[in-house]
């Protein structure tokens, strides 16, 4: 092994969270750790053996329909067994996802690696990737979780963990022909781009109205009435605090925005400034059973205390909602069971930056520069 290739195996492992290194990087393990590797390898990476080996596994595990399953560690090391085991799961199409990251992280993945490499096996299957992509948009724009899984929640128009945000950004990134898709034809870019706008056509016309008044989205959205939806037990029709900051963050960064999407930002933002949960923190502790384990306490004064939201607001009265598997609402994160209180992301402090990006984005927009259409 040359060293040039145990540099970026140490990279690799560095990367990983320390739990995930008491194994070696290549064995079995959560699959955020490559969904939090995969975007940082730099360029001179994807010309090792070890990139194109991690490549390989990318394309073994790409499903029939061109997109990929969720929740796999790509760069771990197959027996002969799993190999055979993930190549007859190609048929499992319904398995097609776009949740938790997965197919977008493949496309980039691959393209930087046909890049690097000039292998046209990567690129034929990041095209099929793209154009997996293309084919799961419904003609109101939205796109949902699975397909061509045909029954479920999972064919709700779904924001949920950023699944469609991350999406459009790979759109776009594709037809302004950034790197690494320069390879990508004019007329595949064509379609992302008109993609891209129907899908921010979708996401305004699914921002909630309460009262008359533009609000937020709810985390999945009915794909035919574009009303919030319900998704597993715990995840009710609601506001979402967590997945409008992630739409709203794609709203401000388009260059020239209509005057509709400068009010669905406005809105949005003052619902959220509305509805921010200041003066109370975590607070960590081991529970009876041994277990570690959290609950929310009032700030003692003078110590520092980060402004919350929620992940999930009651669309009655704009109440914190939490749920666990029995799908009873609670009021407070503490009264459901300990799985799903740590076991799924119930508060977050991501406003505080959206609110310093609104202030910038509000003093750009102010330009005598910036205006007309989108």
């Amino acid at each position: 092994m040359n060293k040039r290739m145990l540099l970026y195996i140490f990279l690799l492992v560095g990367l990983l969270p320390l739990q995930a290194q008491q194994k070696t990087y290549k064995e079995k393990q959560n699959y955020k750790n490559w969904v939090r590797i995969a975007p940082k390898f730099d360029d001179a990476f994807f010309q090792t053996e070890e990139a194109s080996r991690i490549g390989d596994n990318v394309l073994l595990y790409q499903l029939e329909t061109g997109g990929w399953p969720k929740n796999i560690f790509m760069p771990a090391e197959l027996s002969d067994e799993e190999i055979e085991k993930v190549k007859a799961a190609k048929k499992n199409i319904n398995e097609s996802t776009i949740d938790n990251s997965a197919t977008t992280t493949e496309i980039r993945y691959l393209s930087r690696l046909y890049l690097a490499t000039n292998k046209e096996k990567y690129k034929e299957a990041a095209m099929a990737g793209i154009l997996y992509l293309l084919s799961g948009q419904y003609e109101n724009g939205g796109w949902p979780q699975f397909w061509p899984r045909p029954t479920g929640y999972y064919t709700h128009i779904t924001y949920n963990d950023n699944a469609m945000v991350n999406l459009l950004n790979l759109l776009r990134e594709i037809f302004e022909k950034k790197v690494p898709y320069t390879y990508v034809s004019d007329e595949l870019c064509n379609k992302a781009r008109v993609a891209f706008d129907k899908g921010i056509e979708c996401i305004l016309n699914t921002q909630i109205k309460k009262d008359g008044k533009l609000t937020v989205w709810c985390a999945q959205h009915d794909e035919k009435t574009l009303l919030p939806a319900k998704a597993r037990a715990y995840e009710h029709p609601s506001f979402s605090g967590t997945e409008s900051m992630g739409i709203v963050q794609l709203l401000m960064s388009l260059p020239n925005p209509s005057q509709r999407v400068k009010e669905a930002i406005e809105n949005a933002v003052v619902w959220l400034e509305e509805n921010k949960i200041e003066g109370f923190r975590y607070e960590f502790f081991t529970n009876e059973d041994g277990k570690k384990d959290y609950r929310i306490v009032p700030c003692k004064e003078g110590e520092p205390c980060k402004t919350l939201w929620a992940r999930f607001y009651s669309l009655d009265d704009c109440r914190p909602i939490f749920c666990g598997r029995d799908g009873i609402i609670k009021y407070n994160v503490s009264e459901i069971e300990h799985e799903r209180r740590n076991g799924y992301s119930w508060y977050t402090t991501n406003g505080s930056k959206l609110l310093r990006d609104y202030k910038k984005w509000k003093k750009k927009m102010s330009s005598p520069e910036i205006g007309g259409l989108r």
